[in-house]
Formats: structure tokens, sequence, C-alpha cells
């Protein structure tokens, strides 16, 4: 503490006056200075060594806010600052997204459509009160996997899904199904989807109704309405899909089962969790209720 002091006011006094003042050698100061340099390397060196396992760990897809949040809860004590430089410095980035969606959904046809309950209102403070559902795709060496999936917007975990070579309602239907097996959800939970053909399908609102589910759909072709579910298809393909090439819908459906359930719902921090996991902001809410 002495020697930082000298360190800090050596601008405005002699070093010599300084060193007097708090009782240390002058020598023993510039000695001091001297050694900082190669203590900095070495504390850098075995912080570096961390957020390499830490980005391994993570499959290269955590940037610095997250492997922060995860030097954190080890109980490194850390800044975020230093964190970007040393990825930066040891090479560690994430791969950017590439934008190329073909059309999944069908709004163009005669079934009921029902009003938008969220308004993009996202909010949510308990698990099972909005569930988003959306579908997408996945290419394979034969050809299209179709996936459709249903994300509480509470905890962002994806509580259900299904996976087929087609866009037929049972997809979405067999993602639904999984959703209210796991979460038995109350009453009143708002699923609120696009205005496809799958969702609007009869067998589908039956589904909906039968255990109470309140049915919203987004306004006519505006992507907007369901963002958080558009996201999480930008985070699945950007930190999977655009990295591996499937040979067959079998392997993707093995790469995408262990991607969701394995990583994205337990192991990957959310910012708009607090750099939490899905499953830690289930158990914390769950605790509170």
């Amino acid at each position: 503490m002495r020697y930082r002091f000298v360190a800090a006011e050596r601008a405005a006094f002699p070093v010599r006056v300084l060193c007097r003042i708090v009782g240390v050698a002058v020598s023993g100061f510039y000695a001091w200075q001297h050694r900082r340099p190669a203590r900095r390397r070495e504390g850098d060196q075995r912080v570096s060594e961390r957020i390499r396992a830490i980005f391994a760990e993570s499959r290269r897809t955590y940037g610095s806010p997250r492997v922060h949040a995860e030097l954190r809860a080890e109980g490194v004590r850390v800044g975020r600052k230093r964190v970007a430089r040393l990825m930066r410095e040891g090479g560690l980035a994430v791969a950017r997204r590439r934008r190329r969606v073909p059309r999944t959904t069908d709004g163009r046809h005669g079934l009921p459509v029902a009003p938008n309950l969220l308004d993009r209102n996202f909010a949510s403070e308990r698990p099972d009160a909005v569930w988003l559902a959306d579908l997408s795709y996945i290419p394979t060496g034969e050809g299209w996997l179709y996936l459709a999936a249903i994300k509480d917007m509470a905890t962002r975990e994806i509580v259900g899904w299904g996976m087929a070579d087609h866009l037929r309602e049972e997809l979405a239907r067999d993602a639904l199904l999984m959703a209210i097996q796991r979460r038995q959800p109350p009453p009143g939970l708002i699923h609120h989807s696009d205005r496809g053909v799958q969702y609007a399908s009869g067998p589908y609102s039956k589904v909906l109704r039968r255990h109470g589910i309140r049915q919203s759909m987004s306004r006519k072709g505006d992507c907007y309405d369901n963002a958080p579910m558009e996201s999480f298809f930008g985070t699945l393909k950007t930190e999977l899909v655009y990295r591996t090439s499937f040979p067959t819908r079998e392997a993707a459906k093995r790469a995408i089962f262990e991607y969701v359930e394995a990583f994205y719902n337990r192991r990957r921090r959310h910012s708009g969790l607090g750099f939490l996991t899905p499953a830690q902001a289930y158990s914390q809410m769950a605790r509170a209720a």
C-alpha cells in the first residue's frame, strides 16, 4: 500500500520525500516497480488460462460479458475490460451471425386468427405465464430438418420442441404437448405465435383450449411481434448450425437435442437473466413463489 501511494503521488512530489514520509527505502520502491509488470503478466496468464477454458466449455460462443460473468461466479475478481483485452490478445472471437431466412410460415389461410394479447410486451415475472412458439429450419445433407420450439418468456428456457422432415401441424403440436407434459402450466397461460397454419389449425387450438391456455398471435407479417423466438433461433444457428455440417437429419437431431437440453437450458448464461442460466432462473423464481 505504501509503494502504491508513492507511485500515485510521484508526479507531484519527489520520490525520495514520499519514501521518507511513508517510511520505505527508495531502492525498495524502485525494486517493487520493476516487479509489478512481471506480476501483472503472471496474473494475466492465470486469468487467460481460465478464460480459454470457459470459452472452450461454452463451445466458443461466449463473448467477454458472459466470460466475465462466469469468472465472477467462480469467485475470480477481474474487470470486464481486462477480460475483453485478454480475449482479444488470445484471438478468442465469437462467430458472427449470418442472415438467411427461408419461409417457414404460411399465413395465407382461412382459419381463425387469435388477437395479439402481448403487443410486444415480453416481460414476465414468473414461469409458465407466457410461452412463445415458432418454427425454423436446419439444412442437412438429406434436405431440410424443421424445428418447432416453445420458449418460456420468464426463464428463457425451451420447454418444448419437435423435429421432423415436414412442416405439418403435428410438428408444432409435438412441441406443445412436450411443454405441457413437462411444466403442467396453470390455466391462463398465454401462448403466442405467428399466424401460421400450424398454429391456427383446429387440432392445435383444441389442445390449447383443453388445457386452459389463451392463444395469442402476431400481426400479419410482423416478425418483431415474436422477437424473442427469432432471437433463440438466431442464437441456435450462430452457435451450432452455421458451424456444423450435418450429413443426415438424424445427426442434426442429435446435435440440436444436446445443444438445447444440455447447453442452452442448463449451462448457457443469458444476459436478459442477469447472466443466470434458464435452469438457475427457474429455481430462483420457484423459490420466490
